[in-house]
């Protein structure tokens, strides 16, 4: 079964990694299937992550890089493997995120195709400045406003866990390498805040 296939998946950080991250992307309906498995290399001045089929890691299915070392509002290009294509890219909308976290998906001709972003301002700042008690939710959405599917995490002090749904995309707008890939950004970067 084509593990990109899925309508639902839920997303861990790994909880006692030292340095750097580890990513694990589950089938919602099989939280002991692993679909998709990253690591994130400590001390690395551009990001760059390979996600794999599975945790020995062995089958290589997307490669995310940053375009830069340090940028407010990276980007991170999304390539197939296995061909080296340009899949599409997630860019992070800096300055919107200081208040609100904030993405662009854009397609290999750099034309955004969807947005991601946190449900409310209000709730992002209480997020920031207060708690971090309130889980985040991100709804996205096509370039003209149609629902595409959400991140939603879970409340859980000591592991980050994340529900990708896509929801109502029967259009199949989003290439669902492309959400994997925002997916894997979104626990890498903004999973940093936590």
């Amino acid at each position: 079964m084509d593990p990109f296939s899925l309508d639902r998946y839920l997303i861990r950080r790994k909880v006692f990694k030292l340095f750097g991250g580890a990513f694990h992307i589950y089938a919602w309906d099989d939280p002991e299937r692993v679909c998709f498995y990253a690591e994130q290399k400590a001390f690395k001045l551009k990001e760059d992550f390979t996600v794999f089929g599975e945790e020995a890691m062995t089958t290589p299915l997307l490669r995310i890089r940053a375009r830069s070392v340090i940028d407010f509002s990276a980007t991170y290009d999304i390539d197939c493997a296995k061909t080296g294509q340009r899949v599409g890219s997630c860019r992070r909308k800096g300055l919107k995120s200081i208040l609100r976290d904030a993405w662009e998906v854009l397609d290999p001709q750099e034309q955004v195709i969807a947005t991601c972003a946190e449900d409310s301002t209000a709730l992002a700042l209480i997020r920031r400045f207060l708690a971090n008690l309130i889980p985040q939710t991100y709804a996205l959405t096509s370039s003209d406003g149609a629902p595409l599917g959400s991140f939603r995490q879970f409340f859980n002090p000591f592991v980050f866990k994340m529900e990708l749904d896509y929801g109502p995309d029967e259009r199949g707008v989003l290439d669902r390498r492309l959400g994997i890939g925002l997916a894997v950004c979104i626990m890498a970067i903004e999973g940093r805040q936590n």
